[in-house]
């Protein structure tokens, strides 16, 4: 096990907690889906470049998280449940990517 800490949980088969606010989550599932952004106040699609490493995106204040990555979950997802330290969860659907319907506020006050 590593001593590194992530700023992120994983909780069952498809959410993802955020809880460090010092780092922002760079989410990637797949090369044909959109990468997102999870920060402090919420959840949007990053139209930024992704860094390239994991020391280059901590040098900007972000942690990278592969969804397919067998750390996280092992496999890309359609859906996906984000729990964000604004104390509310998002649905994104990966179906939905084109629509207003690809990031949608699941559950207010969710804790």
């Amino acid at each position: 096990m590593s001593s590194y800490d992530k700023a992120f949980l994983v909780s069952g088969r498809n959410t993802i907690i955020h809880k460090n606010k010092k780092l922002d989550l760079i989410i990637i599932n797949d090369d044909n889906n959109p990468t997102l952004i999870v920060t402090r106040h919420g959840v949007k699609v990053f139209e930024d470049e992704v860094p390239d490493s994991r020391l280059e995106a901590k040098e900007q204040y972000m942690e990278l998280v592969d969804v397919s990555s067998v750390d996280v979950f092992g496999e890309t997802k359609t859906l996906l449940f984000i729990q964000a330290l604004n104390n509310k969860e998002y649905k994104v659907d990966y179906t939905k990517k084109d629509t207003d319907m690809f990031i949608r506020l699941h559950q207010d006050n969710y804790i």
